[in-house]
């Protein structure tokens, strides 16, 4: 069984400012997805958090955002396809120099907060962030989030010579069309540890989920967000990994 990659934001500290647990979190994830500098982070937090992920052997991704320090990249902005493009590009080139400089590089692009979720929704910044990661390194893999239809990405990928990987999340309840369920409504964030990792599960073997209208949904999955924001979703993802570790040795 091919299970899901293990990925985390990280490196979203800023200044003085500190924001996650990444030390304890790194060594039990596949991919670290390392903010930019558009919505948190700086060069002293980007290069901290490279050498942290060079350490532990975790793959590194850059993670673009909108430029909203104040938003934390969260707020929706009128940006077009190909300010998207130019800003995404920038974002990559920051975190590839860094890497360069730490002896590592890049493996993967996952877009952040807003922007990740317009992309889902608009096609045309979707290609915009699509030609960002071609222009750069076309072997890199971009990030979408899963949805119930992933052709549409998957043609559009294939158009422009890129890999997806399809992201789902173990905390988050989904509708129908395969979306996650606004956090406004109720029970559309998990925080019981055990339905979190039963969620994961279900997601690694390829079984569906039950969605908020109570259809099943079946959803692709290449890797699986987690996060590292407080001692109980780190304890959340090392029991996630143990259950991992559980179906690659039955």
């Amino acid at each position: 069984m091919t299970l899901p990659l293990l990925n985390c934001d990280m490196g979203e500290s800023f200044g003085n400012w500190s924001l996650g647990l990444d030390n304890e979190v790194m060594p039990h994830v596949d991919c670290a997805n390392i903010a930019c500098g558009y919505h948190a982070s700086d060069p002293h937090v980007m290069r901290r958090t490279v050498k942290l992920a060079a350490q532990h052997g975790v793959r590194i991704g850059a993670h673009p955002a909108y430029p909203d320090l104040m938003g934390f990249g969260r707020r929706s902005m009128a940006c077009s396809p190909s300010e998207v493009e130019d800003m995404v590009l920038y974002q990559i080139g920051a975190l590839a120099g860094i890497c360069q400089a730490e002896g590592t590089q890049l493996s993967y692009i996952k877009p952040h907060g807003a922007l990740y979720n317009d992309m889902a929704a608009n096609q045309e910044l979707l290609e915009g962030v699509m030609r960002a990661v071609s222009a750069f390194d076309a072997r890199l893999p971009l990030m979408v989030m899963a949805t119930a239809d992933p052709e549409p990405h998957r043609e559009l990928a294939d158009k422009l010579g890129l890999t997806v990987w399809f992201e789902t999340f173990a905390d988050r309840a989904y509708e129908a069309n395969g979306h996650l369920a606004s956090r406004r409504l109720p029970n559309a964030v998990h925080h019981d540890q055990a339905t979190i990792v039963e969620q994961a599960v279900m997601l690694a073997k390829g079984e569906s989920l039950t969605a908020l209208d109570g259809t099943a949904l079946s959803l692709p999955c290449d890797t699986l967000c987690v996060h590292g924001d407080n001692p109980e979703s780190v304890a959340a993802v090392r029991a996630i990994r143990d259950a991992f570790n559980a179906l690659e040795s039955a």
